[in-house]
This record gives structure tokens, C-alpha cells and sequence, in this order.
């Protein structure tokens, strides 16, 4: 499938649940969001914070919160997508059985957007150091001049490319995802560097 350029394409693209996202869509336009593809995907920010996805998949479709584990108040319909994983992100997943209500999603986005407001958004523990491995520091020398430009990649962008390796299990997986870094690190880029436009 071609990767979207805006939401109107995006939820052409995903057939099955077209009415469904064109009704999310429009819920979501009613407040005063700024509409953009990132991820893939339809996201809505508010004051430049990425607030709410829109993702459609093969079984449920739903709704993103990039702080919803910040929630207090409106949690009920809230599900970490993947438990141990995700810190922050909450999502409310819908199926063709679910009865869309839209006044009951909309205090959800309410208390999201008094998060931003009151500045009680979640930041990044970039204090947290990932280890590289041996594998991964024998790669570096391995190949002439990475150790020393991997060496000059912020701790961030070091931090997403050992984890990038260090998750996956099979050597054939690593080695394809060694080839995949290799250029954006001689590139000076990080591993989701086009994802933070």
C-alpha cells in the first residue's frame, strides 16, 4: 500500500473501516487541532504536541493518545497496546461490533488537551542508558570510520539504534537491520528521523 500523504487518502486506503474514520475524522476537526501525517497516519497536535492518532488495522480501528497514560479522569476505554512496552501512549480500540459514541470519546480529548494546557505532558527519561552490546561495538569497527561517526549521533539517536538491534532475535534480523542503520549513521541521521517532522 502507498504511504498516505494526508488523512482523506489514508482513510481511502482502509475501505473496511471508511465511515468509521470519516466520522473520528470529523470529531476531531471540531477541536482545534493542527491535521498530519506522521507514523503513516493521520496524528492531531495541539500547541505543537503530538495529541491523538487516527490508525485503522485489519480487525479494530481506534484512537491514539501520545499521553494517555496521563489520563486521570477518562480511563475506562483506555488500553496499553503493548504491556512492559509503550510508557505513555494509550489507545481505544473499536470493531465492527463496537457502537461508535462519539459524545463519550469526547471528555477524553477534553482532559488530553487540559494536559497540554496545564503543562502536564510526559517528556522522554533520556537518562536511560542502553548497553551496547559486543556484537553491536564489533560491527562499528568492522566497518571503517562508524565507530567514530556513530560516536558523533546524539545519546538519543545512539539509544534508537541499539535498541533497534538489541530487539531483534535472529542473527538474519540483525543483519538486516545492521545494513538498514549502517548509511543513516554515515548520514548523521537517526533511525526515526523521518518520523519527527
Amino acid at each position: 500500500m502507498a504511504k498516505a500523504e494526508n488523512a482523506e487518502a489514508y482513510i481511502e486506503a482502509h475501505e473496511k473501516w471508511k465511515d468509521e474514520l470519516v466520522i473520528l475524522r470529523s470529531f476531531l476537526k471540531s477541536f482545534p487541532f493542527e491535521e498530519a501525517i506522521k507514523w503513516g497516519a493521520p496524528v492531531y497536535t495541539y500547541k505543537g504536541k503530538n495529541l491523538i492518532g487516527l490508525a485503522a488495522f485489519k480487525k479494530h480501528y481506534g484512537l491514539w493518545f501520545f499521553d494517555g497514560s496521563q489520563l486521570q479522569e477518562n480511563t475506562a476505554f483506555l488500553h496499553n497496546a503493548q504491556e512492559g512496552k509503550t510508557k505513555t501512549l494509550r489507545q481505544i480500540r473499536f470493531s465492527k461490533e463496537t457502537v461508535l459514541n462519539i459524545p463519550a470519546l469526547r471528555p477524553y480529548v477534553q482532559e488530553a488537551i487540559q494536559l497540554i494546557d496545564q503543562g502536564n505532558i510526559s517528556k522522554p527519561d533520556l537518562s536511560k542508558t542502553v548497553k551496547m552490546t559486543q556484537e553491536f561495538e564489533e560491527r562499528l569497527k568492522k566497518e571503517q570510520d562508524l565507530e567514530t561517526e556513530f560516536s558523533n549521533l546524539s545519546p538519543g539517536k545512539q539509544r534508537e539504534y541499539i535498541s533497534y538491534i538489541q530487539e531483534a532475535t535472529r542473527l538474519e534480523t540483525k543483519e538486516k537491520r545492521f545494513e538498514k542503520i549502517i548509511p543513516l549513521i554515515r548520514d548523521g541521521k537517526g533511525l526515526n528521523d523521518k518520523y519527527k517532522k
